[in-house]
């Protein structure tokens, strides 16, 4: 009977992290100010803490986690590495398909290995308050989670449809202590002038994310600071974490490194986390397919051009180049609350755009018929944002037994579904569609980014 639970001790989790950009074939685009200069670390302050400005600027491959850092993560990690078994059996593959358990934590996703230490960062720099937005509550309740045990205020900026679909995640933000709000909202200037705009609006993270901001911005004091989910280069390097465990854990189950490495693609930060700390084989040289995967109807990385962009829709954060959809693009009220973002993360885009990673996009039905083989299978219900990854574990899976080959998949369970039965519940009764991004939609939202500065590409 092969092993279905990989477990390393707590004496082996990781000590560092791994950040990619120290690797890249080519140098990442710096962020910008809207008139083209590039953005200097003072510019940032009054949104981060400096010490995390640092991370978001390194190029050392190899950052040291704090020990009081790691003595929080070891509450749940380091997470085990599964065997689908059951899954494999009833696709009848050759292929060996593994995946990584960030269901365990206790806001059941990946989500609280960088919360955990943006909120310790923070804490040590003196900040006492933390404004932050999510789209399905995970990033949410996972920094809520971080701030309680640290001491630190919370206020959170829901997405309006996630809050509306999903209230068991705003319950669990208000147990740990924080306070979450339907955005847009009348708390501040963006949201107000977005309500009398578009009064009926199922809200974005972009327009969550600059309401955040802004409170944080308006805080004269000194004492708030913003904390972003994913995205941001500091957000990727806590979650590799995953990756470098999951190395350790192939090499107990007598594995090679995977044949495939697949995760669901938002802003970017748990495909990342998995993915990463492979990257570096495969530019020395390794064959590996890794596939990032997001919704049709927010296709950043499949249909949006590579461009500068801002990460919100009141143009206050820096210029990134990323993959994007335009700031101003509000996606369909899709169940994948977590991956209704306009763009992708900036280390994730020039990964692609480098050719380490090729994207993919499912729809929204697809992924919950995979759920659901899932859930025959392996029996645990999946978060719609893993569904994505699921979606195409299965294509994989099955393109393995049309080639006869015995490979090695690997993907990230990023969260459980247990307080997402409603998007569930309307699949089953046939009340869910598909909705791929018509492509007079994507260039009107595009027209917003048409005058501002355009990446150099070599």
């Amino acid at each position: 009977m092969p092993e279905r639970k990989i477990i390393l001790s707590e004496r082996e989790i990781p000590k560092q992290w791994y950040n990619l950009v120290a690797d890249l074939p080519n140098p990442m685009h710096p962020p910008l100010t809207p008139d083209g200069k590039p953005v200097t670390p003072d510019m940032l302050s009054p949104v981060f803490p400096m010490n995390l400005i640092e991370q978001e600027a390194s190029t050392k491959r190899w950052i040291d986690i704090p020990e009081e850092i790691l003595e929080i993560l070891c509450r749940w990690r380091p997470t085990p590495l599964r065997r689908a078994t059951y899954l494999e059996k009833y696709l009848n593959t050759p292929a060996r398909i593994y995946y990584k358990d960030e269901s365990l934590s206790p806001a059941g996703s990946h989500k609280p290995n960088t919360a955990v230490a943006q909120a310790w960062y923070n804490k040590e720099f003196g900040i006492k308050k933390l404004t932050t937005e999510t789209g399905a509550g995970q990033w949410g309740s996972a920094l809520a989670f971080a701030c309680q045990l640290l001491g630190l205020e919370c206020k959170v900026y829901m997405v309006r449809i996630s809050f509306d679909q999903k209230p068991f995640r705003k319950i669990l933000m208000r147990i740990w202590g924080a306070e979450c709000i339907a955005s847009p909202s009348n708390q501040t200037k963006c949201g107000r002038e977005i309500l009398q705009k578009m009064p009926d609006t199922p809200g974005s993270l972009g327009i969550a994310i600059s309401e955040a901001v802004e409170e944080a911005v308006a805080d004269k004091s000194g004492r708030t600071r913003y904390s972003l989910g994913s995205v941001l280069n500091h957000v990727l390097l806590h979650q590799t974490i995953m990756g470098l465990e999951a190395k350790k854990q192939l090499k107990i189950a007598g594995e090679k490194n995977p044949d495939v490495i697949i995760g669901c693609a938002g802003g970017g930060s748990n495909f990342a986390g998995l993915a990463f700390p492979f990257m570096i084989n495969k530019i020395n040289g390794e064959k590996i397919d890794i596939i990032p995967v997001e919704p049709t109807a927010c296709p950043s990385l499949t249909r949006g051009p590579f461009a500068y962009d801002f990460g919100d829709i009141a143009c206050q954060t820096p210029l990134l180049a990323m993959y994007t959809l335009g700031h101003a693009f509000v996606p369909p009220p899709i169940h994948a609350g977590g991956l209704r973002y306009h763009g992708m993360a900036p280390l994730v885009s020039e990964a692609v755009r480098s050719g380490l990673a090729a994207p993919r996009a499912v729809d929204q039905i697809k992924c919950y018929e995979s759920a659901l083989i899932w859930s025959k299978t392996e029996g645990s219900i999946c978060a719609p944002e893993t569904s994505h990854a699921i979606a195409c574990v299965i294509e994989e899976a099955q393109k393995a037994k049309q080639e006869g080959k015995e490979k090695v998949i690997l993907f990230n369970y990023s969260g459980h579904g247990l307080l997402d039965l409603g998007g569930y519940e309307k699949f089953l009764d046939g009340k869910l569609t598909d909705y791929v991004l018509p492509e007079e939609e994507l260039q009107k939202s595009l027209n917003n980014i048409k005058n501002l500065p355009k990446p150099k590409i070599k």
